[in-house]
């Protein structure tokens, strides 16, 4: 055999060193262990996917893993082995590795986790080691060691073709149990770390890195946003550190998912853990075994050069999810995370990516951001308190972020006092109103701070406070009446009188107006007069939702700037936002929302909740609900009510549906209404991890085990769960439900106990349901219903094989609903011997037995078999024109029994029979 890479003179001068100093081989043998369980223990597939991506160079290379005939392979498109290569295999001491990282260094010790003969082969040759043939090369020495040797000292060439579209390909014979799987894991998390690597692939799997335009970087189905930068270390820094003064940092965010608690990558994973909400990929020197940074300048310098490029990457974020990326204060999981946490804040507070109202952007260490905030707010008040940022980020959410970053906090009452001094027409107060009024709507405090409010009064004087001011239409001399430009709900939640509002509603004109409102809107005319006039007198009117249906028809905005009926959209903020389909309603303008008071909005019809539907005197079903009419026919009596929750149908989050309903009284006296469309629909339309309500029981209905599984903990209480429509007890509602526990009991593949199945066939009603193509028979198999009977008849079950006979009380009614033959139409059969004819009278156990028991003893008389053959089968008994028994206390007492009618005494007569004292009964 060829030998490429000079592998003979490897092993020559190996041998040579052993031979000449046990103690090197000793040296040899402790290396490699302490590589094999220490630092390379569990990075097999990151060692393999760093050559990999070393080996590909310019062009991103494919790693392909296999598990062929109990082999792990992995094979790499780029650069062949080289002897270089080959050597470094072969050293523990020494890597190929041109730049710093590189192809089959000290990481490919790696391997020996899972096997002691590794192969590598590529286009340019193989090589292979072996700890057997190590061993028979140097018996003496792996004798002392037990047969523990080096695996990766001595190097043989091999011959083997490498796989179509690759160049190299490493070959592990396994020596443990390796699952394919536990490789996929790490797959994403490689891909991001080495941008030498476009695709991975594991078995069937296949992973691929993409990078858009705009820098974003795609690995399977995870997306991250990437900011890279390079430079070079002084050389004072590297000297005396095994690392290259080139250094790369590179911060990745993940744009669907959050990141959890991470590791430093250098570029593989360290043990070196961080808190930050980015991922750092850096060039630091790093320990031996990689898992740990060298502590040092260098390291520290590449750190503090990480932390000046991380405001870069948080500018490319969308300006209100900026502050996700901003460390939050905590204890540092590591000397590296403490050094880098600190220098990130400091980077991030000096830079300029925080937003103003004004589109501008400011550092956090210039910055102040309002206590509670809208974006009209800030407009309004900017002049009056520079800096302020953008509204948004007084939001709860930014609270601790900006904290980190010491912006400080400016409260309402700070607000109102910067205020004082500003000289503004009405149309503008009454525009601060509009900002502060949603504020003021959920919090004491600050409607305290707004008292002293300066107010412009019509007659042109500004005074402090609304609470001494009026609103009306006209103004009046001598009063204090509110500027009509300056008008606001908020002044009247703040003290202010109004007058009217009630009167005003009734007008007839307002209401053509609110008619035609939707009309005029889309046909450009403006609309916001009627429906500040509209929002302002019901406001005043305290209006509840339904007490004047006509408001429904007021025109309003949504957020994309269309016009809808006011009882056609969805408020902003509503607890349904999330629950229903994001296309369910049309949401309202968010200006609308914050302008007005909530409870005018859900007066005029705005959809905060579900809704009703009450018809006390239903005709038909035509209610537009979803599926009523198979509700309704259903029914066991035609409806005499319909109390109906809408929109069922467009629920997207029905754990949480299910507590807002619950949270309502109304609506959930419609959802426990007996009979009721609302628990009908949600038991069977209603998705509880995926499946209906009814497909599930509640986790104590233990009588229902195997054949309806528990419900999933969806944080629902039982009375919520039970509402729904899941189980407690075994009632079988319609065909549907019928078709759906035959279904489950036709299912092979659930543990159904004997009783439930009973219990089951029992509870099945009459109905049109289709009948069961697989039916559970005696023997607890699943099999083809052609072929099944049911028993109507105990004593033919001596005679039918448990395999056909259902496992059912067996009844005529029973088999024609499951379309199943009767086993006495399939079976027949007759003693095949004369027995002996006793009457009953003359059994003297039968007669004690029947007296205990106070059964009046049968007239007539039993055949008495010592051995009872029916066809040529052994049986206890048999009825044919007169009992036949086995004379055994089994046979006649089931003879007994059947003549008696007490069936259900069988067991008991049996007893009796064998040991007639009160002694047995009693016992």
């Amino acid at each position: 055999m060829t030998d490429p890479f000079g592998t003979e003179a490897l092993r020559t001068s190996v041998l040579a060193a052993w031979r000449g100093s046990p103690t090197r081989f000793r040296e040899d043998a402790n290396a490699e262990e302490d590589l094999r369980i220490g630092g390379y223990r569990d990075r097999l597939l990151v060692e393999l996917a760093q050559n990999a991506a070393d080996a590909a160079g310019a062009t991103p290379g494919v790693l392909r893993i296999t598990l062929v005939d109990g082999e792990l392979r992995a094979a790499n498109t780029g650069a062949p082995l080289t002897a270089a290569g080959v050597a470094a295999l072969a050293s523990l001491r020494a890597s190929a590795k041109e730049s710093g990282v590189g192809q089959f260094g000290v990481g490919f010790a790696a391997v020996l986790a899972v096997t002691d003969a590794p192969r590598v082969v590529s286009t340019s040759g193989g090589v292979e080691f072996s700890a057997a043939r190590t061993r028979l090369e140097v018996p003496e020495l792996a004798a002392e060691r037990g047969g523990d040797v080096p695996v990766l000292r001595l190097v043989w060439p091999c011959a083997e073709p490498v796989p179509d579209g690759f160049t190299t390909e490493v070959r592990l014979p396994l020596t443990v149990e390796l699952s394919l799987d536990d490789l996929a894991a790490e797959v994403p998390d490689l891909l991001l770390a080495l941008p030498g690597l476009r695709r991975i692939e594991i078995g069937s799997q296949s992973w691929e890195r993409f990078v858009t335009a705009d820098g974003v970087v795609t690995v399977g189905s995870a997306r991250w946003l990437v900011e890279q930068a390079s430079g070079e270390l002084p050389p004072a820094l590297v000297q005396g550190v095994e690392h290259r003064p080139q250094w790369t940092a590179t911060w990745a965010y993940p744009l669907d998912t959050g990141l959890g608690e991470d590791v430093l990558h250098a570029p593989t994973p360290t043990d070196e853990r961080l808190s930050l909400p980015a991922r750092l990929i850096a060039t630091v020197p790093v320990e031996p075994s990689r898992r740990r940074v060298l502590p040092g300048a260098a390291a520290w310098s590449v750190l503090e050069s990480a932390a000046a490029l991380y405001p870069a990457l948080v500018a490319r974020v969308p300006a209100i999810e900026r502050t996700a990326l901003v460390p939050l204060p905590g204890f540092p999981l590591s000397e590296v995370d403490d050094r880098l946490r600190t220098a990130v804040l400091r980077a991030l507070r000096e830079a300029e990516w925080l937003p103003l109202a004004s589109g501008e952007w400011i550092a956090p260490a210039r910055a102040r951001v309002l206590d509670v905030g809208s974006e009209e707010l800030v407009e309004l008040v900017e002049d009056a308190l520079p800096g302020l940022l953008d509204a948004e980020l007084s939001a709860p959410v930014h609270a601790k972020a900006l904290a980190a970053l010491e912006v400080p906090r400016v409260s309402i009452t700070e607000v109102v006092s910067a205020l004082a001094g500003v000289d503004g027409d009405p149309g503008w107060w009454h525009d601060v109103y509009a900002a502060f009024a949603p504020l003021a709507e959920v919090d004491p405090d600050v409607r305290e701070a707004l008292q002293s409010l300066p107010v412009p009064l019509a007659d042109g004087r500004t005074v402090t406070g609304p609470r001494t001011t009026l609103i009306a239409d006209d103004p009046l001399p001598g009063l204090r009446v509110v500027h009509p430009d300056a008008v606001h709900p908020l002044l009247v939640r703040l003290g202010a009188v109004e007058a009217g509002a009630a009167e005003l509603l009734a007008d007839p004109s307002l209401r053509e107006n609110v008619a035609r409102s939707l009309e005029d809107a889309e046909a450009g005319l403006d609309a916001d007069d009627l429906i500040d006039t509209v929002l302002r007198l019901v406001d005043r009117a305290a209006l509840r939702a339904g007490e004047e249906p006509w408001l429904g028809a007021l025109a309003l905005p949504d957020a994309s700037g269309e016009w809808h009926r006011a009882d056609e959209l969805l408020l902003p903020d509503s607890p349904l936002v999330g629950v229903l389909e994001p296309d369910a309603f049309p949401v309202l303008s968010k200006d609308v929302a914050d302008t007005y008071p909530r409870t005018a909005l859900v007066a005029l019809g705005v959809v905060d909740g579900f809704s009703l539907v009450v018809d006390d005197e239903p005709a038909g079903p035509d209610h537009d609900l979803a599926d009523e009419p198979a509700w309704w026919s259903s029914a066991p009596d035609e409806p005499a009510r319909v109390l109906a929750v809408r929109d069922l149908d467009l629920v997207a989050d029905w754990p949480a549906a299910l507590r807002l309903l619950a949270a309502d009284p109304l609506t959930w006296r419609a959802v426990t209404e007996p009979d009721g469309y609302t628990g009908w629909w949600i038991a069977r339309h209603a998705s509880l991890a995926g499946k209906p309500p009814r497909e599930y029981r509640l986790p104590d209905a233990t009588l229902l085990e195997g054949l309806f599984d528990p419900a999933p903990d969806l944080g629902l209480p039982e009375h919520v769960l039970r509402a729904a429509g899941v189980r407690a007890t075994l009632d079988i509602a319609d065909d549907d439900d019928a078709e759906l526990v035959l279904d489950r009991l036709a299912d092979p593949a659930r543990t159904i106990a004997d009783a439930v199945v009973l219990r089951a066939h029992a509870a099945l009603p009459d109905g049109d349901f289709a009948p069961p193509t697989h039916v559970r028979v005696l023997s607890g198999a699943v099999v083809p219903a052609d072929d099944v009977v049911v028993l109507d008849h105990p004593w033919l079950l001596g005679v039918v094989p448990p395999s056909r006979v259902l496992l059912a009380d067996g009844s005529e009614d029973l088999a024609d609903l499951l379309d199943l033959a009767l086993a006495s139409e399939e079976f027949e059969g007759s003693p095949d011997h004369i027995g002996e004819i006793v009457g009953w009278h003359d059994l003297a156990a039968v007669r004690m037995a029947c007296e205990l028991l106070e059964v009046p003893l049968p007239d007539g008389v039993v055949v008495v078999h010592d051995a009872l053959l029916v066809d040529g089968v052994a049986v206890d008994w048999w009825m044919a024109d007169v009992p036949h028994a086995t004379d055994t206390p089994e046979g006649l007492a089931r003879a007994l029994a059947w003549v008696t009618g007490r069936w259900a005494d069988r067991h008991t007569f049996a007893a009796l029979i064998t040991e007639p004292t009160a002694a047995t009964l009693l016992g």
